[in-house]
């Protein structure tokens, strides 16, 4: 029989838990994101003597146009509405982003405002050896670089998949290494998600020992893999942050004469899909590893990749 004393429970504990478990709907990175913007939020309305919550239409109409006259990207608005509309709805307030005001205001930043950012540029693999070949391996921070660019390449991980990835996560076998990804972004119910990553042709590039040997070398036996090497080339228990992943990334590119502002922590998964593409790799094969659950967003990817295989150009007698 149901114990029915589990009901007595103090209101504001059980309101705590609430708040707890509506905070935890959302992945680490995106309750940051929305703090900050929340917090960017009640600084401006401080600073013009206005009332954050609740927040009237006019408020955040003013709010957002102050963003576009200062130079903010359109999808830095966005996600800036998306996180006033989640604190109002936290606390039952009705949203003021949904106004014909805010909606009218919206609609001409995006006609004034708004152009599309410029894609970031995806790793090949003719790229990605020319940066592991920069790689200076004689130190501990080049050989963990080595297994982060190889194995987000190669497992087509996030970013943020890539510094949460655990010693505990990690499988080897025969034929390569299995890992267990815990929640990702397509994954938000934590059920988890495993892939394989087979050896490599070339000992060089081969993700498999590169991971291996960061692992011995670091003597990593739990927690984090990828972790912060300081200045003395000493590694630290604490994991890399996903910004260090894009500032690793970046450096290699500029190393190897690439624009480092073209590239970002995207561009291993990015290249990894569309170096499969150009390969002649099926779809379903592809999305196996790349774990995208919309086909849509998969033959971005595609579409790039297979632009000159079989292209009808070649054969109209030129």
């Amino acid at each position: 029989m149901l114990d029915k004393s589990i009901f007595k429970v103090d209101r504001a504990l059980f309101e705590n838990r609430v708040e707890r478990y509506l905070e935890r709907s959302h992945a680490e990175n995106s309750r940051r994101a929305y703090r900050s913007d929340w917090q960017d939020f009640v600084q401006w309305c401080q600073a013009h003597q206005r009332q954050s919550l609740p927040a009237t239409p006019e408020t955040v109409a003013a709010y957002i146009s102050a963003l576009a006259e200062a130079g903010a990207k359109t999808s830095t608005i966005v996600r800036r509405l998306s996180s006033l509309s989640l604190a109002h709805q936290a606390k039952q307030w009705e949203t003021p982003t949904r106004s014909l005001l805010v909606r009218t205001v919206w609609r001409g930043i995006r006609r004034e405002h708004g152009i599309a950012a410029e894609p970031k540029q995806p790793i090949l693999t003719d790229e990605l050896r020319k940066m592991i070949d920069a790689i200076d391996t004689t130190t501990l921070r080049g050989i963990r670089d080595k297994a982060l660019l190889l194995i987000g390449f190669a497992g087509a991980f996030r970013r943020s998949e890539l510094v949460a990835l655990r010693w505990e996560d990690v499988e080897f076998r025969e034929d390569g290494v299995v890992m267990t990804i815990p929640q990702s972004k397509t994954d938000q119910e934590g059920e988890g998600q495993r892939i394989a990553i087979v050896h490599g042709q070339q000992a060089s590039t081969c993700p498999v020992t590169a991971l291996q040997t960061w692992l011995d070398e670091a003597f990593i036996v739990d927690g984090p893999i990828f972790r912060k090497v300081n200045k003395s080339d000493n590694v630290e228990p604490r994991a890399l942050t996903a910004q260090s992943v894009a500032l690793i990334i970046k450096r290699y590119a500029q190393k190897v004469g690439l624009d480092p502002d073209q590239f970002a922590g995207h561009s291993l998964r990015a290249g990894f899909a569309t170096q499969a593409a150009v390969n002649g790799v099926l779809e379903r094969d592809i999305m196996r590893q790349t774990r995208h659950k919309s086909l849509v967003t998969l033959r971005r990817y595609i579409r790039e990749g297979s632009l000159f295989r079989d292209n009808p150009s070649g054969r109209v007698g030129l």
